[in-house]
């Protein structure tokens, strides 16, 4: 049965610790797209994007709902005495009186209420600043035939499948600005994107699958008999190893 996204945005604080050490990053060359001052950012999970802007020498308050993943933040970030992480939900935490110049939501924005996430984004913004959103999608290439395979084990232990589903190539993945051509506080979205390739042994794809909300809502019978399908198929036909290739979009829109 299909999960909720209030129940599911609760799932990535299960094991906070593998999360930080196997999920994916961004590309640097993102980050300098990014307009400088202070930054708002959304979800901030372990740090991935927070990171790079600490070492950039920006001011920084993170909000992040789960505690675990809002613990190994801190942890991290400890050395930068600029950041500031907050365990708290986007939606109630109140927004502090001095406005930010850049809001960013990496790979997070798409958790929080949609009927108030663009709103009080830009609430927090001053005039001129940026709503910055990176979303992370999986496309087609790397090994190719491995992921069209793939899909009999998912057909097999997920029940939530499509059949016939296959990964789109990235110039197929349409862009995305309903929610801010329909907001009267920002102007038009730009979008800059960026297509890369990924190496994973057997174990550490399993481990980055492990990470993503839809596996960890599994039956855990079910997760299991996927996860070992899964890993039979790289070590039996794809030598141990696969390439998988992602498309990191970003998303920016001045108030």
């Amino acid at each position: 049965m299909a999960q909720d996204r209030t129940t599911l945005r609760h799932t990535f604080n299960t094991d906070a610790e593998l999360y930080d050490r196997v999920r994916p990053g961004y590309p640097a060359e993102l980050f300098d797209r990014l307009p400088t001052g202070r930054v708002l950012e959304i979800g901030c999970g372990t740090g991935q994007a927070t990171e790079p802007l600490a070492r950039q020498g920006r001011p920084i308050v993170a909000i992040e709902l789960g505690e675990q993943l809002a613990d190994v933040a801190k942890r991290k970030l400890s050395r930068f005495p600029q950041v500031e992480i907050i365990t708290a939900d986007f939606e109630t935490w109140p927004l502090p009186p001095e406005p930010f110049d850049l809001v960013l939501a990496a790979t997070s924005f798409h958790w929080i209420d949609p009927d108030i996430r663009v709103a009080k984004a830009a609430q927090a913004l001053r005039p001129g600043g940026t709503l910055a959103t990176i979303a992370t999608h999986h496309v087609f290439g790397g090994t190719t035939a491995f992921f069209a395979d793939a899909q009999e084990c998912y057909l097999r232990f997920d029940p939530d499948t499509p059949p016939g589903l296959r990964l789109r190539p990235a110039a197929e993945i349409p862009t995305d600005s309903a929610e801010i051509d329909a907001s009267p506080d920002f102007g038009p979205a730009r979008f800059h994107r960026y297509e890369w390739d990924q190496p994973y042994t057997t174990q550490a794809y399993l481990d980055v699958l492990t990470t993503y909300s839809g596996h960890i809502a599994l039956p855990p019978s079910a997760r299991a008999g996927l996860l070992n399908c899964i890993a039979d198929l790289i070590d039996n036909k794809y030598g141990g190893r696969i390439v998988k290739r992602y498309l990191t979009e970003l998303r920016l829109a001045d108030r």
